[in-house]
């Protein structure tokens, strides 16, 4: 979405800085480096943003289905119309330590996030379309899981 605003805007500015006399006009110059210079900081700078907020905004798409609290954390799974997210997230973040989350449909494959991290495993998504899943998370060696559930 970012890349079609920044499009867009670009778009709009050469259009209005060539408009009318076919872009030979000292002010359709003056104006066109001036757009393409604030694009770009605006760009640099919502693309600063996304990426630091990237990691932290990284959660599943839909509804939250099922909130399931274990010692060291807490499994998250969510729900949209055909599709099914689990993220296991730590309840004190810091240093990094070894997690996973895990979702099954059921007659499916695993879909499996694992390994060392300090806030959250996952999200991991399956097509979950008629059909129930299993989930279960692990982190520092707490487990919680689920039974068939969202069925």
């Amino acid at each position: 979405m970012f890349d079609e605003v920044m499009g867009l805007l670009v778009n709009r500015a050469t259009i209005r800085g060539t408009a009318g006399s076919g872009g030979r006009t000292g002010r359709g110059r003056a104006v066109r480096p001036l757009v393409l210079a604030l694009t770009t900081a605006l760009a640099l700078l919502l693309g600063g943003v996304g990426a630091t907020g990237a990691g932290a905004a990284s959660v599943c798409a839909g509804r939250p289905a099922k909130t399931l609290t274990f010692g060291t954390g807490e499994l998250r799974v969510y729900k949209t119309r055909s599709y099914a997210c689990a993220l296991a997230v730590a309840a004190k973040p810091g240093a990094r330590r070894r997690m996973s989350v895990q979702i099954q449909p059921r007659g499916g494959r695993p879909v499996i996030d694992s390994g060392f991290f300090t806030r959250q495993a996952g999200p991991v998504t399956v097509h979950a379309l008629n059909r129930c899943v299993r989930v279960s998370g692990t982190i520092s060696g707490r487990t919680g899981s689920t039974g068939w559930i969202l069925c």
